[in-house]
């Protein structure tokens, strides 16, 4: 898989995903592109929210969240907007746990809270991360100024604000069910230890079964055997774990998090080198003044990545999200945008896997 350099684009829990498989596997991620991200909505229960409102996702243009409502651009030009307090009984399980707003394990955070409308945040995180920024700045992919003081704060503010208000869920569900175990406190030689022990059958009971699954797919891409798969619901396992693997386990974003990768919380936003404002120059098809779009064009366009992942939708079923490999900057292009819901993400990868086999 050597040969494979690819950049990644992903919401924190995916990108926690995507940071243990580099801790624990050769993994071929090599630039990890982060969203922010409040909570992500159920497919299903969207289609049947919508229902409620005489609509069908073929009939939306572009979604947008903003100042307590789902905003549903039509395709006829109408808008109509469904307020936030309605749209929480779609959001998935898992969301209700995260305590991370900003991907903070990534190389580069993208998201459009505390810039001015058409300005994206941009948090650079790596040196990786800031080698990129500068290129893409130097050959005028992008443009950045400085985020003032009260756009950092209103940043901070809505991330401590996540942290506090998950956390509360957290403590509930100890109360009720099994410990959350992604907020464990532990040495990484206890994590190795409990790792030893560990099998499909401790990822479903204490993450699948209890809704703290992300549906992010790296279980199945990791598995030496091709024994689990994961599609709209849950990851299910056909067959017996191999003896003495433990791969599923590790590197699902809802178990043990290594010592390097944790935050203790008392960082709103998690550790960074600079918070910048962003505009792209060369795109305006996207979210978030296409920050995303525009680095990754960047990152291919100079041989930085070969390839990149990214979620598009589907042509048959609206609005329905799928992950696909690409080196084509139109493809990516194409693919701009939030899907407000979550797909297997690392699909892709297994075809790389299986490639190489």
């Amino acid at each position: 898989m050597s040969e494979h350099r690819i950049a990644m684009v992903g919401t924190p829990c995916e990108i926690m995903a995507a940071s243990k498989l580099q801790h624990y596997t050769d993994s071929p991620i090599d630039v990890k592109l982060g969203l922010f991200c409040m909570e992500n909505f159920s497919y299903k229960y969207f289609v049947n929210l919508l229902k409620e409102y005489d609509l069908k996702m073929d009939d939306i243009e572009k979604f947008q969240i903003d100042k307590g409502y789902v905003f549903l651009l039509l395709k006829n030009k109408e808008t109509v907007k469904i307020p936030l307090s309605v749209a929480k009984r779609i959001i998935r399980k898992n969301c209700n746990i995260c305590v991370e707003l900003t991907s903070e394990t990534s190389d580069i955070s993208i998201g459009s809270i505390g810039s001015d409308d058409g300005w994206s945040t941009l948090i650079i995180r790596t040196e990786k991360g800031e080698q990129i920024v500068n290129g893409a700045i130097e050959q005028k992919f992008i443009e950045a100024k400085d985020l003032t003081d009260s756009q950092f704060k209103l940043l901070n503010k809505i991330a401590e604000s996540k942290i506090s208000k998950n956390l509360d869920e957290i403590e509930k569900r100890e109360f009720l069910a099994r410990p959350v175990l992604y907020q464990r406190d532990k040495s990484d030689d206890s994590i190795i230890e409990d790792l030893s022990d560990s099998k499909f059958s401790d990822l479903k009971s204490n993450v699948i079964d209890v809704g703290a699954c992300v549906l992010c797919g790296a279980c199945e891409y990791v598995c030496p055997d091709n024994l689990i798969t994961i599609d709209d619901t849950k990851p299910i396992m056909k067959g017996e774990c191999p003896q003495d693997c433990h791969a599923c386990f590790a590197v699902c974003p809802r178990t043990f998090i290594p010592e390097d990768l944790r935050n203790d919380n008392s960082k709103a936003i998690g550790d960074f080198i600079k918070v910048l404002s962003v505009k792209s120059i060369k795109h305006s098809q996207g979210q978030d003044g296409s920050i995303v779009t525009t680095l990754l064009d960047y990152l291919l366009t100079n041989d930085i990545v070969t390839d990149a992942i990214i979620v598009d939708k589907k042509d048959e079923l609206a609005w329905k999200p799928y992950a696909k490999m690409t080196s084509d900057i139109d493809e990516v292009v194409k693919s701009g945008g939030t899907k407000y819901s979550v797909c297997p993400v690392f699909k892709p990868l297994k075809d790389i896997k299986e490639g190489a086999e």
